[in-house]
């Protein structure tokens, strides 16, 4: 929905579904409440999950044309898919292979490009759209350095033939669309640094040789057209679990050229850890319920001194609890973001509250998109039925947004 200049939706990943007849069934289930409730007469924008499974049934015959119905008939519009998770998401075991298949595979770029055709088909006129995807791979798969480099050789290659056919589209259709990287924990981006690093060691230099070999561009257009179809999916839970400082992040990426396409506003669990033993029971009580075999739940811990210690899940980080010397711990867990504690335990909403001011000064990006995926697994007193809770969570957005 259009709110002063944002375009505000949640991620349809909430909702359980890998076909494309499921994820379709959901949005005529739950998409018409949630508009009705949260922007009325006005036009509803939708952050669509589709899978590889959706996207491939979707490019069958007569499939977008009903979408793109649907989504006249009821007011709505898709301005930002996600990308990221490629398979299944919801009731089984996903951890760490939501990073499967990875940039370094054919699967992951035939699937990109798909959903860039899709999104071609249904976004709006005059407005920007973009993709979320993965940050390249999960680093614990490639334990040598070489191993790493190797990934992001692959990955780069695979991500500007993605450029390039967004460019193929522009240029065919005069839309502007971008494919947005995603830094997470355990990432090989895994945070501000490493993806600017990135940019600069890699998708720079190679796509400026790229279009300057393959389409005569001057050096300058070359950087630009790069810059311009691959952004930065700035999920703020994810940078929250990192400790980065968002004011600082945020000019780095200006300075650097590169682009917000949209922010995920998110929020992490933290806690501070006490000194004592006994309370750190009490802790651990606190977060034995989100100890759950579905995703993974990364924890970052900061010490006295600022020193930070990653643990590549929750119950890796609980077998520490007893001897840590870290004095708060901070947890991948993608909690509601209306609210900012849950008894001993607290959450990262300060830091959506303070990415929305650094973008209403900065004007970084008008796409906001929140992103909660976990009520399943949140302990029962803190459920609210699934329409209602998306409801209070773009309303709760709403009132943040002057």
């Amino acid at each position: 929905m259009r709110i002063a200049d944002y375009h505000l939706t949640y991620c349809t990943n909430i909702h359980p579904g890998e076909s494309w007849e499921a994820t379709f069934t959901n949005l005529k289930e739950h998409l018409p409440l949630i508009k009705q409730q949260v922007s009325g007469k006005g036009s509803f924008g939708i952050g669509l999950r589709i899978s590889d499974e959706a996207s491939r049934e979707l490019m069958e015959p007569g499939k977008l044309d009903e979408l793109k119905s649907w989504l006249k008939t009821n007011d709505c519009y898709v301005f930002t898919l996600n990308g990221f998770p490629f398979g299944g998401f919801h009731r089984q075991v996903v951890k760490d292979e939501v990073h499967h298949p990875d940039w370094t595979t054919e699967a992951r770029l035939a699937y990109t490009i798909r959903l860039a055709d899709i999104l071609s088909a249904i976004m709006p006129e005059q407005l920007d759209a973009g993709i979320s995807t993965s940050p390249l791979s999960y680093k614990h798969w490639h334990k040598e350095p070489e191993a790493l480099e190797q990934v992001k050789a692959d990955s780069c290659k695979h991500l500007l033939q993605v450029v390039e056919h967004l460019h193929s589209i522009k240029k065919e259709t005069g839309q502007e669309l971008h494919l947005d990287i995603e830094p997470e924990p355990d990432g090989v981006l895994e945070n501000a640094e490493g993806l600017i690093r990135f940019f600069e060691e890699w998708l720079l230099p190679q796509g400026i040789d790229w279009f300057q070999s393959r389409h005569g561009m001057s050096e300058a257009d070359a950087r630009e057209l790069v810059l311009n179809h691959l952004q930065v999916c700035y999920d703020v839970c994810h940078f929250a679990v990192a400790y980065e400082d968002h004011a600082g992040v945020l000019n780095a990426f200006r300075e650097a050229g590169i682009k917000i396409g949209k922010f995920q506003l998110s929020a992490a669990l933290k806690i501070p850890i006490p000194e004592e033993m006994a309370e750190r029971k009490t802790v651990e009580r606190a977060l034995l319920p989100f100890v759950e075999s579905t995703y993974l739940h990364q924890v970052i811990g900061v010490a006295r001194d600022g020193s930070q210690k990653a643990y590549p899940d929750l119950p890796d980080a609980l077998l520490n609890l007893v001897e840590t010397k870290e004095i708060e711990w901070r947890i991948h867990f993608h909690v509601p973001v209306f609210l900012s504690g849950y008894g001993t335990l607290q959450s990262t909403q300060e830091d959506i509250l303070t990415v929305l001011k650094l973008n209403e000064e900065g004007r970084y990006s008008s796409q906001l998109e929140v992103e909660t995926y976990t009520w399943e697994v949140l302990p029962e007193d803190i459920h609210l039925s699934l329409d209602q809770s998306i409801i209070r969570e773009l309303d709760w957005v709403k009132k943040q947004i002057k």
